[in-house]
């Protein structure tokens, strides 16, 4: 496995969340659903190697974490 273009595939991958977080809104079913069906498209190019799944997985919970934390945040 090439490391390197992974996680430069990783770093394109967040700012293209950042792109549909702002176009769509993090509590939008639109973003949430580029999320899944992008972190399963990478997750499937790579063979579901364990690094790669759990870095994905990793990701979808830093997006859920901070989609949390802004809610909270609203209602404060």
């Amino acid at each position: 496995m090439d490391y390197k273009a992974f996680f430069a595939e990783v770093a394109d991958w967040i700012m293209q969340a950042n792109t549909m977080a702002i176009n769509h809104g993090m509590d939008s079913e639109a973003f949430w659903k580029w999320v899944m069906d992008s972190t399963a498209a990478i997750c499937e190019k790579h063979k579901n190697n364990k690094l790669v799944l759990d870095q994905m997985i990793m990701l979808f919970h830093w997006l859920e974490d901070f989609y949390a934390e802004s809610v909270r945040g609203k209602r404060t």
